[in-house]
């Protein structure tokens, strides 16, 4: 643990240290509103497995078949629906992304889960399903085999192997889009940008960032996330080219002085604002080893068996000491206890006033700090109020 301590604040020196000459695009921290991906949904049904279907004992599968059948021109009386055997066929919910801008004819990504009781997708083909957005409006229609990337076998006897997550898989280009979403941009007059992460800094770094490359007062913060630009007249023909070139600006986001912990993994995300006032650190370890075997004593040979129930004495001059020997010939196991404590602890070290992240860490690595005792020390720095950050625990 130690030696992942110090592996894990190189990396933190390396990642908050690096020189970086430029900052981050327009397009990486924010987006234009009304520009927008959509989620697409639908049920349907893959055919083809190779005896990993529902099986009859899901129901819903056995009427989406029979419907479709029905549909088909096939005829199945409603006194055998009962006897229709689907160990080849799976229900599953099918899932894709409408990006934005997307036209008729072109293909998108989907996501085919099982939702009954397959134990594996692969091989099999997805029926033609419609996928529908939140309007309850067909956008894309999917069809085509299911790549998986894993497998599932299993013996009569019940054991198997599994590789990966055989019940879900991917149609890659498997949905074609029906239906737009319509998006104007030509003849706005004003654009919304909307910032990933809110913060009134950020938002007035990005306005003058804007109004310096347009050449005037054309943005207005309207809160930490949100920023109004006027389009120029000239630019109100090519609002696409105009976007495009205010994305391509770069700005320096400012962030909170904030520490996530993770208790669960072990993990320490320290922000580069932090500050640490002047406290003394003391941390040590109370470590309780029990260690637990078993002494055998064996009797004399040819001793003769001993009367049920003798208990055992101790055991002739010569033996060790605590062995004990019933007579007559009985072998006896008897459990022997060994218990040690031992107490790591640091000598009471000051931790001075940081001015900057590389000494907070390096005086934290000076007491021999591990990532696990890291999340101890900052939660008690943060309890006495010498951390001016944000203690944030996941």
């Amino acid at each position: 643990m130690k030696r992942l301590g110090k592996y894990l604040v190189v990396i933190l020196w390396i990642c908050f240290f690096a020189s970086s000459a430029e900052g981050a695009r327009l397009k990486d921290i924010s987006v234009f509103k009304g520009i927008r991906s959509n989620q697409l949904l639908g049920y349907g049904l893959v055919v083809g497995l190779n005896g990993t279907g529902d099986g009859t004992n899901t129901e819903f599968t056995v009427r989406s078949i029979v419907n479709m059948l029905e549909r088909m021109g096939i005829h199945i009386d409603r006194d055998r629906i009962g006897q229709v055997k689907l160990k080849n066929v799976a229900a599953v919910m099918v899932t894709a992304t409408l990006p934005p801008f997307s036209r008729t004819g072109s293909r998108i990504d989907v996501v085919v889960s099982s939702i009954g009781e397959s134990k594996s997708l692969q091989g099999g083909t997805l029926l033609l399903t419609p996928l529908k957005g939140a309007d309850q409006h067909v956008y894309a229609l999917a069809q085509g085999p299911i790549v998986v990337g894993g497998f599932a076998v299993s013996g009569a006897s019940g054991t198997g192997v599994t590789k990966n997550h055989p019940t879900v898989g991917v149609i890659t280009k498997g949905a074609l889009i029906e239906r737009e979403v319509p998006v104007q941009l030509d003849g706005r007059r004003e654009a919304t940008l909307c910032l990933f992460n809110p913060d009134f800094s950020t938002a007035e770094k990005v306005k003058e960032e804007i109004n310096r490359s347009m050449g005037g007062s054309y943005a207005k913060c309207v809160d930490s996330g949100t920023l109004t630009i006027a389009i120029p007249e000239s630019n109100q023909s090519n609002v696409a080219e105009w976007m495009a070139s205010l994305e391509k600006l770069e700005v320096t986001p400012d962030t909170v002085a904030k520490i996530i912990l993770n208790e669960r993994t072990g993990t320490v995300v320290i922000g580069e604002h932090v500050r640490i006032s002047t406290v003394a650190v003391a941390h040590g370890n109370l470590s309780i080893q029990i260690k637990e075997r078993s002494v055998v004593s064996q009797p004399l040979p040819f001793a003769p068996a001993a009367p049920e129930g003798t208990p055992p004495t101790t055991g002739p001059p010569g033996t060790s000491p605590g062995t004990l020997v019933v007579p007559g010939g009985a072998t006896v196991v008897t459990p022997e206890s060994s218990v040690s404590v031992k107490e790591e602890g640091q000598a009471l070290m000051i931790v001075p006033s940081g001015v900057s992240l590389g000494e907070v860490i390096k005086a934290l690595n000076a007491i021999g700090a591990t990532p696990r005792d890291l999340i101890s020390i900052l939660q008690s720095i943060k309890a006495a109020g010498a951390l001016q950050a944000d203690l944030e625990i996941i």
